[in-house]
C-alpha cells in the first residue's frame, strides 16, 4: 500500500487510483465543478498530511472516501448551499444519438432528480450519492459514514422513499400547472 522507500511513486499511485472516484463523489455532492476540484485537492492534501498513519489503514478506499465526506460536510457548513446541482453538471451527459425532444425530456428528468436529491437531508443525500450514484457496497458506505450497515440500509431505503415522494409531487405539480 504505502512504500516509504519510493514515497513519490506511492503518492502518485494513490492519487491516480482514487482521484476520479473522489472527484465524482464531490461533484455529485456539491453540484459545482470548481468546488469539487477544490474539495478533491483538499482531500488529497489531507491524505498527504496523514501519510504516516497510512500503514494502519485497513481499506485505503474507504479511508479516502471518509476524508472526502468530511471535506464535503465542512464545505457544506461553510457555504450553506442554497442549491447543490447546477446546469454545468448535466453538460457531461450529452448524447448525439437521441432526438432533440428526448434530450429535453431527459434533461428535465435529470434536473428533477438532482433537484430532489439536493432537497434531501445531508445524511440521506450522502447515502444516495455513495450507494446509488457511486455504487459503493453497503459495507463500504457504512465504513465511510462511520455507522452500521443496518443504518446504511435504513437510510438508503428512507432516502429513496423520500426521493420518490418528492419526484411524484413535482410531477403532480406540473400537471396541475398545465391545466
Amino acid at each position: 500500500m504505502f512504500n516509504k522507500e519510493n514515497l513519490e511513486d506511492s503518492i502518485i499511485d494513490i492519487y491516480n487510483h482514487h482521484y476520479l472516484d473522489v472527484y465524482r463523489f464531490l461533484i455529485c455532492f456539491s453540484g459545482n465543478q470548481n468546488d469539487a476540484e477544490d474539495m478533491t485537492q483538499e482531500v488529497f492534501l489531507r491524505v498527504l498530511n496523514n501519510l504516516p498513519s497510512l500503514n494502519r489503514i485497513n481499506n485505503l478506499k474507504t479511508w479516502i472516501f471518509s476524508i472526502a465526506k468530511h471535506v464535503a460536510i465542512d464545505h457544506y457548513r461553510k457555504k450553506k448551499f442554497a442549491t447543490l446541482f447546477t446546469e454545468g453538471f448535466f453538460l457531461q451527459f450529452k448524447s448525439n444519438d437521441t432526438e432533440p425532444n428526448e434530450l429535453v425530456a431527459q434533461s428535465e428528468l435529470k434536473k428533477s432528480v438532482h433537484l430532489a436529491i439536493s432537497k434531501l437531508k445531508p445524511n440521506f443525500r450522502t447515502v444516495v450519492i455513495l450507494r446509488g450514484i457511486n455504487e459503493l457496497s453497503i459495507k463500504e458506505t457504512a465504513e465511510i459514514l462511520q455507522c452500521s450497515e443496518s443504518k446504511v440500509k435504513v437510510d438508503y431505503h428512507r432516502a429513496l422513499k423520500e426521493l420518490k415522494n418528492k419526484l411524484n409531487s413535482d410531477i403532480e405539480e406540473v400537471f396541475i400547472n398545465a391545466k
